[in-house]
């Protein structure tokens, strides 16, 4: 298997009208600009894009439009939880016709040890027609997946065919770039961390900022994987402020107040989720607004 989810993917946001509907006019324009942008491929519910609040319906849906309106850039679904038997019956139901891969985050809330996750991602493998990238989050889940597990994995299944890391550590990320076979592919899951692990040996990111600025992010990337980090580094240094800010008060937050300053979205968020303080949404637009 070649290596698959490399370069710029964006995990894209949920637009909601002023009545809290998904506002799939904003959605088309969201998903079109990231193809314009250069983006290389589009993860949909994820967890920028608020999926617990969304019906099944309305999951549905988004998929569909971003399937339609993805210009031939592969669509990674998000499809996690902590209940192997559920995810594997929702793989069964799932429509796969024009999805690239599943992104599975890690069960959250139980708990489970190395081995249980080992156990998770090798029976949603064998369930899955498509590739799987894990998701370790470990700051959302509670559970870390270590790196001898990512490589057990990798070994285990040709299904699982990359990582998204978030958790932040370097020794870890580059351990699993050391130990997996070299067509797993190690992603990004921090817009400010994807310069560093592409410096390690890293394929992209999939980016939560890109949402906002698919240009910048999707050229950020293709310059550091071309070797020109340099230049890549500039780029990383116009963006470090708003990498920082879209995270002050949490994702997707953020970047929907980056996105809604821009005219792209309206700044709504599902509850339990809510906008952004003022004073937050301000320094997010005095970033914005210093950028070349």
């Amino acid at each position: 298997m070649s290596q698959l989810f490399t370069g710029a993917g964006v995990a894209l946001v949920t637009p909601f009208t002023e009545n809290n509907r998904i506002d799939f006019d904003a959605l088309e324009t969201v998903v079109s600009r990231q193809v314009q942008g250069g983006m290389d491929y589009l993860v949909a519910l994820g967890t920028t894009a608020e999926t617990p609040t969304l019906t099944s319906e309305e999951k549905r849906e988004v998929v569909k439009l971003v399937k339609e309106k993805s210009a031939g850039l592969p669509v990674v679904v998000g499809m996690g939880g902590n209940d192997t038997r559920k995810i594997i019956k929702q793989i069964d139901k799932f429509d796969f016709n024009g999805i690239g891969g599943l992104l599975i985050v890690t069960p959250y809330y139980n708990k489970p040890s190395q081995e249980g996750m080992f156990n998770h991602y090798s029976e949603i493998a064998k369930a899955s027609p498509v590739p799987i990238i894990l998701y370790n989050v470990p700051s959302r889940t509670g559970v870390n997946l270590e790196a001898e597990t990512v490589a057990r994995l990798a070994e285990a299944s040709e299904k699982i065919a990359a990582v998204k890391e978030a958790s932040g550590v370097l020794s870890q990320i580059t351990k699993i770039g050391k130990y997996t076979p070299d067509n797993f592919t190690v992603i990004s899951g921090d817009d400010v961390l994807a310069l560093p692990i592409i410096s390690i040996g890293g394929k992209g990111v999939i980016s939560v900022i890109a949402n906002a600025l698919p240009e910048k992010l999707s050229r950020l990337i293709h310059l550091a994987l071309e070797g020109k980090f340099s230049e890549s580094l500039e780029l990383h240094f116009e963006m470090i402020e708003l990498f920082k800010l879209l995270f002050k008060e949490g994702n997707p937050g953020g970047v929907k107040a980056l996105m809604h300053a821009q005219g792209i979205i309206k700044n709504v968020l599902r509850t339990p989720l809510c906008k952004i303080s003022d004073e937050t949404y301000n320094e997010i637009r005095e970033a914005y607004l210093k950028l070349k």
